[in-house]
């Protein structure tokens, strides 16, 4: 059962991750719910000295990291990432023996390091912010880290990307120990989805990337401007003034990605931007973003973004209506402000 939290801090601690573990475990809901109020402890090197955040405003921890001895979850927010010696020792040991004793641990994006600092991803899936993911990897090369998903799931062991993914993965958990109706209740007054699927991509824009060739910015301006419009290796060839070959390769070494990669991820990028801002039907969608048809359409979607076209419109549909969950919060049981 999960009755104990404890949230240590450090100095470049960062504000939102911070704030998303208070706010899922540490405030009490119990006054308007079934909620049950959490032991919530903010912990720090020494109660009452203040802790430093990224943006230089102060968080003063009431207890030590001794009060993370009995805590059910220790859930580490997001820090500015340092060497690993850098981190307190007397937190890798508290989480050490978090671990032995079997606690769940829970991170926030760049808290994942801590964990690693600690000696904790060997040979576990993990996951953090995916602009972090390479130097986590670099660092703790035996952890297998996932750059694409939301959170990852490993039993006592919970980790998520950049900042929003910690909700997501807080909820998780919540869910996983105190059951749906729970979690729907904090949902709600957090005014979020109540459950985002973990294995769900991480929304990383590609841009048109810089590259060295005039020719080639040329070729990805052009395929960028006319996504709807068919094109094939031969016709950007062309166009580039460069065989079919030497074209595909030297695009390959520019990107990273082959010429239809490429376009395919830029026609899913603009057809996000349709789903979330316009009704058009998944079948226009399909064609005016180049696809030419509903099924390709789900097929590049579903890859590139974990979930189908309309379930990633309910979640992110800007006029999209918040999900009911619970059918008490219809008779506005759950309605309460925190």
């Amino acid at each position: 059962m999960l009755r104990s939290i404890a949230l240590p801090v450090i100095d470049g601690l960062a504000v939102f991750e911070f704030g998303l573990l208070t706010e899922v475990f540490g405030l009490d809901r119990s006054v308007y719910s079934d909620v049950p109020a959490f032991d919530f402890r903010v912990c720090g090197l020494e109660p009452g000295r203040p802790v430093t955040t990224q943006v230089g405003a102060q968080v003063v921890p009431e207890h030590g990291f001794e009060a993370m001895e009995t805590a059910d979850l220790i859930a580490v927010p997001a820090a500015r990432v340092r060497p690993a010696e850098e981190y307190p020792a007397e937190l890798l040991d508290a989480i050490r023996r978090a671990s032995d004793r079997g606690a769940i641990l829970l991170s926030a994006c760049s808290g994942a390091f801590i964990l690693g600092a600690a000696g904790l991803l060997d040979g576990r899936p993990c996951t953090t912010h995916w602009r972090y993911a390479e130097e986590l990897q670099r660092r703790y090369p035996t952890a297998r880290v996932d750059p694409d998903v939301l959170f990852i799931d490993d039993g006592e062991l919970i980790t998520s990307a950049g900042t929003a993914a910690g909700i997501d993965a807080s909820l998780h958990l919540v869910r996983r120990e105190l059951g749906s109706a729970t979690a729907n209740v904090i949902a709600r007054n957090m005014v979020v989805p109540p459950q985002r699927d973990g294995g769900q991509r991480q929304y990383i824009e590609r841009p048109v990337p810089r590259v060295s060739s005039d020719a080639l910015g040329d070729v990805l301006a052009h395929m960028n401007d006319h996504l709807a419009e068919p094109h094939s290796v031969a016709s950007l060839a062309r166009r580039a003034h460069m065989s079919s070959r030497t074209f595909a390769r030297r695009f390959v070494a520019e990107t990273g990605v082959t010429p239809m990669q490429w376009l395919a991820s830029q026609r899913v990028l603009q057809a996000r931007l349709a789903l979330e801002t316009t009704d058009a039907t998944i079948e226009e969608i399909a064609v005016s973003c180049g696809f030419g048809s509903a099924t390709l359409f789900r097929h590049h979607f579903t890859r590139e973004v974990g979930i189908a076209p309309s379930a990633y419109r309910r979640s992110y549909a800007c006029d999209a209506p918040f999900p009911d969950p619970d059918p008490a919060a219809s008779r506005g049981e759950l309605l309460a402000t925190h």
